[in-house]
């Protein structure tokens, strides 16, 4: 690999802060999210009740808007990296391993940001009806069901890459 101009390393180095902030953002919304419903049959918990659903689901707002402004961010900053270093990805294999990940995840992301989007609109709204909100992020969870975590592990690998540059051609 070539070296980098200041530019493109500015753009690598934001990369890789937003896709840790992001999987940090995600990962903790995550957790929060399942454990409102029972894993067999996504039923609510019987802690949750009218009383306190709304001030739970307006708890979850900044773990989802966190994590839906921190996706963009990142998928925006790594294809301006990409096309501003010109770093040739035949050359580069783990690049362009990274590259194919997010591009394969990121159609189902972006489908379930939409169920996101949905969401930060309602709970930001103030007036939202608490079922209707929690029949979304049932929704979230039952659709797509394992895709989260792979997505995640997907780019958890994304260290060993950078780290250690596998696949790395000479020019």
């Amino acid at each position: 690999m070539k070296s980098l101009n200041k530019t493109s390393k500015i753009f690598a180095l934001t990369a890789i802060v937003t896709c840790s902030l992001w999987i940090g953002a995600y990962l903790s919304r995550l957790f929060v999210s399942y454990q409102l419903f029972e894993a067999r049959d996504l039923s609510l918990k019987p802690y949750i009740n009218q009383l306190n659903m709304s001030g739970i689901l307006t708890t979850l707002l900044p773990s989802i808007t966190t994590s839906f402004v921190l996706y963009i961010v990142f998928i925006f900053v790594f294809i301006l990296f990409i096309i501003i270093s010109k770093i040739n990805l035949r050359y580069n294999g783990w690049l362009f391993i990274i590259t194919i990940i997010i591009l394969i995840t990121l159609p189902f992301e972006i489908y379930l940001m939409t169920i996101d989007y949905k969401l930060i609109l309602q709970l930001n709204s103030g007036l939202f009806d608490p079922a209707s909100l929690i029949e979304l992020i049932r929704k979230r969870v039952h659709i797509l069901g394992s895709f989260s975590l792979i997505e995640i592990f997907c780019y958890l690998s994304f260290y060993y890459f950078l780290l250690f540059r596998p696949l790395t051609k000479k020019n």
